[in-house]
């Protein structure tokens, strides 16, 4: 999202067979990188029913939601 440039980021839920910037199934938030502070928004409840129910969050969101406490600081799981 955003403009050229100018980039702002969602937070979203989606399934792993739908591509990249297809279909997502919920929004739970967003970011915004360009704002000092960055300006991290996002529905903590929504966010911890997601992981209980087994969503893998990226690395970068994963850093995001480990900054609120949300998930543990881990190792980014390895594909195999």
């Amino acid at each position: 999202m955003g403009a050229k440039k100018q980039p702002t980021y969602r937070f979203v839920v989606a399934d792993s067979r739908s591509p990249r910037d297809g279909r997502f199934i919920e929004i739970l938030g967003h970011y915004n990188p360009r704002t000092e502070p960055k300006t991290v928004v996002f529905d903590e409840e929504k966010a911890r029913a997601w992981l209980a129910k087994g969503a893998q969050p990226t690395p970068t969101v994963r850093r995001l939601l480990a900054e609120r406490g949300l998930v543990e600081r881990l190792p980014v799981p390895q594909k195999k």
